[in-house]
């Protein structure tokens, strides 16, 4: 287990505990979350070292590995997923404001991403850590993901576009991980972090019971700020915020099952759109956001 003296973001020693969080998905273990005054961080406390932490994803219901259709919320996930993916590779294209490039995709799941920037012809790269994932990739769509090792033996300035979607709050070596992205962004190039928001409504809303903090397999629980902090420790630049509306309801959905056991269909459609409602005027209150950044 680690157990964080300061802030595993800022280094900050003005940290305090927040709240405790059930893992709902394969443990049923508590955990508690802590926030830094400094910068408002949250991170997960005393959660289990990178080698130890592999059984907390073993589940048919974690979908980025297994690309699951079992259930209702996950059959609606593929549905919006159709949806998502064209306007991650619009959004790709917009900000780097090249249509053909290199991309690398960090923690890639099943490929889905990488093969709709490969049919717009763009270099694709794809670096994932779970075995089953990338055997997966490589059955629906004849990608093959390296091991995350491999992000410390590409070469520098080598690609136009960068992306984590969902990804950067699972990875321990957090300032490792940014420092090398850093170095691995064309002069040009964009990285897109996509992230949960704990400062949005529907994280107000259902509290611990908010499916997002997903503990332990999420390490850390982002905030604007924080994120904003992080990125001037390694020369980055945060460039653009960009919503993402339809997380508040998929979370929403996941937050009321494990809030009653049962799950309540309307009242999570309402909370999500509630959520949205309270960030039209500041996207920055989104329930996940994706942070376009520049060096």
């Amino acid at each position: 287990m680690i157990h964080y003296h300061s802030c595993p973001v800022c280094k900050s020693e003005l940290i305090r505990e927040q709240l405790t969080v059930k893992d709902h998905t394969v443990s049923k273990e508590n955990f508690s979350i802590w926030q830094c005054n400094a910068c408002t961080a949250r991170f997960t406390q005393d959660v289990p070292a990178q080698d130890a932490i592999g059984v907390y994803y073993a589940s048919e219901n974690y979908i980025s590995h297994s690309d699951t259709k079992k259930g209702i919320i996950n059959s609606l996930y593929h549905l919006v997923r159709k949806r998502t993916l064209g306007a991650k590779r619009r959004l790709v294209i917009n900000e780097t404001g090249i249509m053909q490039g290199r991309i690398l995709d960090i923690g890639c799941g099943t490929g889905a991403f990488l093969q709709t920037m490969q049919e717009a012809a763009w270099e694709i790269t794809g670096l994932e850590p779970d075995a089953v994932a990338r055997d997966k990739a490589a059955e629906l769509y004849h990608i093959h993901p390296q091991d995350p090792g491999k992000l410390f033996e590409l070469a520098p300035s080598s690609y136009h576009a960068i992306s984590m979607w969902h990804v950067l709050e699972h990875v321990h070596d957090l300032h490792g991980y940014i420092k090398q992205i850093a170095n691995l962004l064309a002069p040009n190039g964009k990285l897109f972090i996509a992230v949960p928001n704990y400062t949005s409504k529907d994280a107000a809303i259902y509290a611990s019971n908010w499916a997002a903090y997903d503990v332990p397999r999420h390490l850390y629980h982002f905030s604007p700020q924080s994120v904003e902090k992080l990125l001037s420790m390694h020369g980055l630049k945060l460039t653009a915020v960009k919503p993402m509306w339809y997380d508040s309801f998929y979370v929403s959905m996941l937050s009321e099952q494990y809030k009653n056991g049962t799950g309540n269909m309307f009242k999570a459609v309402l909370n999500g759109f509630l959520s949205n409602l309270h960030a039209l005027g500041n996207t920055r209150k989104c329930s996940s956001v994706i942070y376009v950044i520049s060096k």
